[in-house]
């Protein structure tokens, strides 16, 4: 099997050892387990402060967080679409137009910032929190997301990454924001009802 990257990109890591490409994989991956680790920290010893954020319109912050997190959601998922389509694994796709890789980076920086009012709520107002289950998995999820993306990020930045490693990578950031979703927007859609608008 060959390895993944971009079409219009060199392939990354291929003079390197097997054991330094290695070490580089595993680096991208403790700096974003560092940083998942210190947001999590940070939302358990950080006394929350129950207040509200910004609802950019909504009657309250519930709702914005659901379809803010539903809007990140479906920009990652595109994003992941496109990257198959980029890299010919689309089935049925064909080539890749020009403009998809600006599309691709577009999407990608969009859905960050979708994401950025949700984290600042849920860190500051809320905390991490272990109520429940539910409420468990997604304080890790949520923490998880931006060491994701740090490890994406840097994979993507990386000469020395092998060309497996931001396929990997992506595709664990998709997971991880899907599982986000699915522990808050569709919670609130099916619980608590309604649209929220």
């Amino acid at each position: 099997m060959t390895a993944l990257t971009h079409p219009t990109e060199p392939s990354t890591g291929s003079s390197l050892a097997p054991s330094q490409r290695g070490a580089t994989v595993v680096t991208a991956a403790g700096v974003g387990a560092a940083i998942a680790l210190s947001l999590g920290v940070y939302g358990r010893v950080h006394s929350p402060t129950g207040q509200a954020v910004v609802d950019f319109g909504f009657g309250t912050v519930l709702p914005m967080k659901a379809w803010l997190t539903t809007l990140a959601a479906s920009l990652g998922l595109a994003q992941g679409l496109s990257a198959l389509w980029l890299w010919g694994r689309l089935p049925g796709a064909g080539t890749a137009p020009d403009w998809l890789a600006t599309g691709h980076r577009w999407l990608g920086t969009l859905t960050f910032f979708s994401t950025l009012p949700v984290a600042y709520h849920c860190l500051w107002s809320l905390g991490f929190q272990d109520t429940s289950p539910r409420v468990l998995v997604h304080s890790v999820l949520g923490c998880a997301f931006y060491g994701a993306l740090a490890t994406k990020l840097l994979a993507l930045r990386s000469e020395r990454m092998p060309g497996w490693a931001l396929p990997l990578f992506g595709g664990a950031l998709v997971s991880v924001l899907t599982g986000l979703w699915l522990t808050s927007s569709l919670w609130f859609f099916t619980t608590v009802g309604g649209s929220g608008l």
